[in-house]
């Protein structure tokens, strides 16, 4: 009887075992979430599976029954088709950050003022300009908006190069593939080859949320993740990225 008990209060006291999470997040968090997942192993012992693309891809994929935890998207949208669907936990959705939009070149130059269309024409000419998927992922899109909004996009359309995310977006610029680009701001402090010549004001696009939910049915320790998510130690490296966060 004596050992029936020790053995049960030592099953009882014994820790939970470390959580092994799949992550699925837009391309633009590659770096901060690998930072995070080196803190989240060092706080609980369990590892992040991390998966990037854009957006959409990620929303199709989990529409296919992919396997994930948590995802973490770059537009409300696709999140909102994942929620439609039955795919994630609506109670657990939250938006987490938000992020800028720039305009980069691939060597050095002076700024440029976007609210000048003439000015702008001139410095790009006939070169390429490198932008994401323009109809599905979300930087594309945002970046579109921008454009249109400013009056540029009609000229510059013909020089538009699409890639399947924006980091693609940004290794083209890099590489000098494209000698511009629009993408995240953060994606600008991630890659020293590339030179950020102007922002474009907030209200020229959608304003841009990262929304996270748990998808239905998976490991509770998701919901500790999202939490983690909340807390100062992930804040800090969100914002040692760049990116905004979205107070409660």
């Amino acid at each position: 009887m004596l050992l029936r008990t020790c053995l049960a209060w030592l099953i009882l006291a014994a820790p939970a075992p470390a959580a092994d999470l799949t992550v699925f997040a837009a391309a633009s968090l590659r770096g901060a979430l690998d930072d995070i997942a080196a803190a989240w192993t060092v706080e609980t012992g369990g590892t992040l599976t991390l998966s990037f693309a854009g957006s959409s891809a990620i929303a199709r994929q989990v529409q296919a029954g992919a396997p994930a935890d948590l995802v973490i998207l770059a537009n409300t949208a696709w999140m909102d088709v994942l929620e439609d669907g039955g795919e994630i936990d609506p109670a657990t959705r939250t938006d987490l950050l938000t992020n800028r939009l720039v305009l980069i070149g691939a060597r050095p130059e002076p700024p440029v003022d976007l609210g000048d269309g003439a000015a702008v024409l001139d410095r790009i000419g006939e070169a390429r300009l490198a932008l994401a998927l323009v109809d599905a992922v979300p930087a594309g899109i945002y970046a579109r908006a921008g454009l249109e909004t400013l009056g540029l996009w009609d000229a510059l359309q013909g020089q538009v190069v699409q890639s399947d995310n924006v980091r693609g977006a940004l290794a083209l610029v890099a590489t000098g593939a494209a000698p511009y680009g629009v993408v995240y701001a953060t994606d600008a402090v991630a890659e020293p080859r590339v030179t950020v010549l102007a922002e474009f004001p907030a209200d020229t696009h959608p304003a841009i949320l990262y929304p996270a939910a748990a998808l239905r049915g998976v490991d509770p320790a998701a919901l500790d993740l999202l939490g983690f998510l909340g807390r100062p130690v992930a804040g800090a490296i969100l914002s040692g990225h760049g990116f905004g966060l979205v107070q409660p």
